[in-house]
């Protein structure tokens, strides 16, 4: 497997840039994207509406989720790039167990940057409130979990540009216009 189809998953906290940073590499690589977030089920969702934080219970389910359409799509000779919060090492166990060539890309970055972030944006049912919840469940990826970590103080595209050189993937250059 080469390392433009190897299926990635994009983690990080609410408000890390996951989606934008998964758009813009299913983009440069011409594979789909995936938000997890659009896999949720509306209990899931009506819980973090509600400023309720996910418990484990709450989120297997849907991680199940997320590891089968990766899988899925993969068995069909589809790689995608997906943006999923993975926040404990058992959640990326489990989408392993599915996926066991998965590439974890982590975005890290302050509390405050993030804070920052979620302040300039709406989202239709993940309030800021809930970011400390998040934090505390945060375990990054450990040094034998196959992972790109990648700064929140990258600009997207630099931050794309840096992982497809990591994995040796050739970046075009695109015009300016």
């Amino acid at each position: 497997m080469t390392a433009a189809t190897r299926p990635m998953l994009v983690m990080g906290v609410s408000g890390s840039g996951k989606s934008v940073l998964g758009q813009a590499l299913g983009h440069s690589l011409g594979i789909p994207f995936v938000d997890a977030d659009d896999l949720h089920p509306a209990s899931n969702k009506a819980r973090m509406a509600a400023g309720i934080p996910l418990t484990d219970t709450d989120r297997m389910p849907w991680l199940g989720d997320v590891a089968k359409t990766i899988a899925g799509r993969l068995s069909l000779g589809h790689p995608t790039v997906v943006a999923c919060s993975a926040l404990k090492r058992v959640y990326r166990d489990l989408i392993r167990t599915y996926v066991p060539d998965l590439l974890v890309i982590y975005l890290e970055g302050s509390q405050e940057t993030i804070q920052s972030r979620l302040s300039e944006r709406q989202h239709e049912y993940m309030p800021a409130s809930l970011l400390a919840s998040q934090i505390a469940d945060l375990e990054p990826p450990d040094a034998d979990e196959a992972h790109i970590r990648i700064s929140l103080d990258i600009p997207v595209e630099a931050a794309a540009d840096l992982i497809l050189r990591t994995l040796h993937v050739p970046v075009v250059a695109t015009a300016q216009q």
